[in-house]
């Protein structure tokens, strides 16, 4: 298994993780199964947002003495009154299925603020006493970190600027990453893909991961398949559907990404998921599904490597996305990234311009030029 830290909480996480949503009312052998297969491979990172009580109870009988050995993402803020996931404010009902799993599953890892898409949702959590029992939360010790959950880029961004969360669970495919900020992806995991809604890669979506990455913010995924959609040959926007594996890649060469939680099911799922880390670059490469959808992808950085080699050993994508969080404030580029830039084996000061790298580019990114103002806005 690999592990990358989960932002600025300095938790190392399994870079797959266990969404453990379509456990739910599942046989308990079926739950253990999965999750033995899950600990096996040396997978740590399990999301238990569901807020019905046997599901949990489940998923901690399953642990056992094991519990010790994973982090828990638990969310703050899904109850079940109503229907089986319901999204309450409502102190008294959230605390009550809160302190629910507290029971369960001792201290929670991190406490995640449930589903803030909306203008609604973001007051009901930062203009009332939420916030505050949240933070009450981490200093009783009952939570390690503050993180929250979202789909929408715009009000994911406000989130983050109130400077309480250290992390997020957020939903990243590339078709969600191509929708307009207007669209609703849960219109889309019901009625399908159009190829006609894609317009290259939603500029609030980039800002919002170059923003994570600016601040340390932790990105889990969710999402990764589009509820299945992506691997679908009728469902999928693009010319062929991709593997799970290739959204896995997608996911994870994001900036700020940690973590790819997937909601396996069965042990055969979770052991088809780890694969993963057994395959070829040529494998996981998903620029060609992308590019077949010929959406004004001209220009834009997807991070796919296929620039690479270079003959100088410039690591471009990673020179790249340092590029586009500095893009952000020119004139207040953050330490950490020129730190992080500047202790790169290669840099843009060593690229040669030989142009090998644009040749290869199958979205005509001009890497020179990329490379040239990497150095002048990161460079000593």
């Amino acid at each position: 298994m690999r592990y990358r830290e989960i932002g600025k909480t300095g938790v190392s996480a399994s870079i797959i993780g266990l969404g453990c949503e379509h456990l739910d009312n599942k046989p308990y052998e079926q739950v253990k199964e999965t999750i033995d297969a899950a600990l096996e491979s040396d997978i740590n990172l399990l999301d238990v947002f569901m807020p019905g009580k046997e599901v949990r109870e489940n998923i901690a009988k399953a642990l056992g003495s094991r519990r010790k050995d994973v982090l828990i993402q638990g969310h703050i803020g899904s109850t079940d009154i109503n229907q089986q996931y319901d999204i309450s404010r409502d102190l008294p009902l959230v605390k009550r299925y809160f302190e629910d799993l507290l029971r369960i599953f001792g201290r929670i890892d991190f406490g995640m603020m449930f589903f803030i898409d909306s203008e609604d949702d973001y007051k009901g959590v930062f203009e009332t006493g939420f916030a505050d029992y949240v933070l009450k939360l981490k200093e009783n010790g009952d939570i390690g970190h503050i993180g929250f959950s979202s789909h929408n880029p715009q009000t994911a961004i406000r989130a983050i600027n109130t400077g309480l969360p250290e992390m997020m669970l957020f939903s990243i495919n590339p078709a969600f990453d191509m929708l307009p900020v207007g669209e609703n992806i849960f219109d889309h995991i019901e009625t399908g893909f159009g190829s006609n809604l894609f317009r290259g890669f939603d500029p609030k979506r980039t800002e919002l991961y170059q923003l994570c990455e600016q601040k340390e913010i932790g990105i889990t995924v969710m999402k990764t398949l589009g509820a299945g959609k992506l691997i679908s040959p009728v469902h999928t926007p693009f010319a062929k559907p991709l593997t799970v594996q290739q959204c896995m890649h997608y996911a994870l060469t994001r900036p700020a990404v940690s973590s790819v939680m997937l909601g396996c099911k069965t042990r055969a799922e979770m052991l088809d998921a780890v694969r993963y880390l057994d395959m070829s670059e040529e494998e996981l490469d998903y620029a060609e599904v992308l590019g077949s959808l010929r959406n004004d992808f001209r220009g834009n950085c997807v991070y796919c490597s296929h620039c690479q080699p270079c003959p100088v050993d410039i690591d471009i994508a990673t020179v790249t996305k340092y590029l586009d969080i500095a893009r952000l404030d020119k004139d207040n580029v953050p330490p950490s990234i020129k730190s992080h830039y500047q202790g790169l084996n290669a840099t843009g000061k060593d690229c040669i311009a030989c142009g090998s790298c644009e040749e290869r580019c199958p979205f005509g990114v001009e890497i020179i030029l990329n490379m040239a103002e990497a150095e002048q806005l990161l460079g000593r």
